[in-house]
């Protein structure tokens, strides 16, 4: 049985991981940091969320995708579009892990009840 919390945290982290990777070109023209500081923060966040998405096998790869989000909401003082797109990733995170964390709980009874 594949574990659906697993899967929906790092379709989350995927997806986010792409979101951040495109608002590092926006900030190159919008930020006043420079090229290379937005390219180095949004491109190591882009590379920090593909990393924990593979993390998830273990109780820390969760740990560090919730720290990520704050992260990703702190991209906003480059970006302040990120505010409001890392706050969504944030719900997006939250929602993934407690609605997979409930889908298990249920596969886990049907599996008991059918248990002869």
């Amino acid at each position: 049985m594949k574990n659906p919390r697993r899967a929906m945290a790092a379709t989350v982290l995927v997806s986010e991981a792409l979101v951040v990777l495109f608002a590092a070109l926006v900030a190159m023209r919008l930020s006043g940091a420079g090229t290379a500081a937005s390219l180095g923060a949004f491109g190591a966040l882009s590379l920090l969320c593909l990393l924990c998405a593979g993390l998830l096998r273990v109780r820390a790869g969760y740990v560090l995708g919730s720290v990520l989000q704050v992260a990703v909401v702190a991209g906003g003082l480059l970006v302040p579009l990120m505010f409001g797109v890392g706050a969504l990733f944030a719900v997006l995170w939250f929602t993934a892990l407690h609605l997979g964390a409930r889908i298990e709980r249920e596969q886990a009874e049907v599996a008991r009840r059918l248990r002869p």
